[in-house]
């Protein structure tokens, strides 16, 4: 068990708002426009909702871009009285602990079809209860949701997440790896929502500075993941097909964020800010009765890389 004194909650907020920091300026640095994120700070000094909610947090949403149709990067530091049913669901001896909650979650649609959208998070939890030693965590990942998968640029992203997790052990991607591909599963669809990358969640067994270091990593490695992805899709010409099944498949992205996600369930269960919380939703989207794509077509290969493999062995 961590001394309690070990816990350096300043030093996770100081990474985490630099780290917001240089994932917006490498993403502007993609735009072609005079663009900016927009800057909103909010603040709850006031006991809000069933929860108790107090914080706040520094959100940034990017809309209109040439090259981002809408992205969000937002940082938020919470606390609250009790922990929700969506914290608790697989940690009941945590049930009745006030919390404390900090972390980076965002949400990158390109507007171009051929760039696939991303979406990361690193987060750390406190779970207190007065006499008792606290109980931390951390968790998050990355996850990347493609519309017209090339074979290269899921490799490449493998290649960092793998990249992320060897300095922390041998067993680390695959276990984050295949936890990203389970978790990241539309159960009513039968389909995984993208090609994954790494999902972890109730990390603390290392010790602090050890389970602080492997979210650190994981953090640092998504603009490493992503940025050249982006580059390499932002300017291949397309049409009105290419954008159609990119707003039909957007819509796989909502149903999941809205029906399984546990982020957004817990911001919502416990009263947070429903503008940061629902920023990850695309700004267009379509749904079509019954659609199937064309058999042999660009938009049926995607179907073929719903399905979780190992990456890096294709790549060999």
């Amino acid at each position: 068990m961590t001394d309690p004194s070990q816990i350096n909650v300043e030093a996770v907020k100081t990474y985490l708002l630099n780290l917001q920091d240089d994932i917006c300026e490498q993403l502007l640095a993609e735009e072609s426009a005079a663009v900016e994120f927009l800057t909103d700070s909010w603040e709850r000094e006031v006991e809000e909702g069933a929860m108790g909610l107090t914080g706040g947090g520094r959100s940034r949403v990017l809309e209109q871009g040439d090259v981002i149709e809408k992205g969000g990067v937002n940082f938020s530091h919470v606390r609250g009285k009790t922990l929700p049913v969506s914290a608790t669901a697989h940690r009941p001896e945590l049930a009745g602990r006030s919390f404390q909650a900090l972390g980076v979650s965002l949400v990158i649609h390109p507007r171009n079809p051929y760039a696939p959208t991303s979406h990361a998070n690193v987060r750390m939890f406190i779970a207190e209860k007065e006499g008792e030693a606290p109980v931390w965590w951390f968790g998050g990942g990355f996850d990347l949701t493609p519309f017209y998968p090339f074979e290269e640029d899921v490799v490449h992203w493998h290649q960092q997440a793998k990249q992320a997790c060897d300095p922390f052990g041998d067993q680390v991607y695959p276990e984050y790896k295949k936890w990203c591909d389970d978790y990241f599963y539309l159960k009513h669809r039968n389909e995984t929502r993208g090609v994954g990358g790494l999902f972890f969640d109730d990390l603390n067994a290392p010790g602090f500075e050890q389970s602080f270091a492997l979210m650190r990593s994981i953090g640092d490695h998504y603009i490493k993941a992503y940025r050249p992805i982006l580059a390499r899709r932002k300017n291949c010409e397309y049409g009105e097909r290419e954008r159609d099944f990119q707003l039909y498949r957007r819509g796989r992205y909502a149903e999941f964020n809205l029906v399984f996600d546990r982020g957004t369930l817990f911001g919502l269960q416990t009263g947070g800010r429903t503008e940061s919380i629902l920023m990850s939703m695309p700004p267009l989207v379509t749904w079509k009765y019954n659609y199937h794509p064309e058999p042999g077509s660009a938009e049926a290969k995607l179907y073929d890389f719903l399905t979780p493999r190992d990456w890096l062995k294709t790549a060999s």
